[in-house]
């Protein structure tokens, strides 16, 4: 495992999110009811940013198609819902891919996380 320090944990306290650059890419930093999670910013269906995205039951919500993974896994929870019609056609010619999560682990006030570069 390849650790790197990425931010301290009281610049993450409940509630927040933020975005950090390690390589090439964008990891997304969630604090959610006390649980931290790492995961890439990037919807592995579209390609957009999931920071605004809500999270419902342990799942982060993909704030353009509704695309749901959670949060722990990266699974997906619920594939290309919307929109309406629309929704259906993009799930059939795009694969539902998980979302790549990151190990985590918390050190003398400071938040590591381990990506593997592709």
């Amino acid at each position: 495992m390849s650790w790197t320090k990425v931010l301290a944990t009281e610049a993450l306290s409940p509630g927040t999110r933020q975005v950090v650059k390690v390589g090439k890419r964008n990891i997304l930093l969630l604090n959610h009811e006390n649980q931290l999670y790492a995961v890439e910013n990037t919807c592995p269906h579209l390609k957009l940013p999931l920071k605004s995205g809500k999270i419902a039951d342990g799942a982060i919500v993909c704030p353009f198609h509704r695309s749901a993974f959670d949060l722990r896994t990266g699974a997906v929870t619920n594939w290309c819902p919307w929109p309406p019609g629309v929704g259906k056609l993009l799930s059939m010619v795009s694969q539902a891919n998980a979302l790549p999560v990151f190990p985590l682990r918390v050190e003398e006030g400071n938040i590591w996380i381990d990506v593997q570069e592709e």
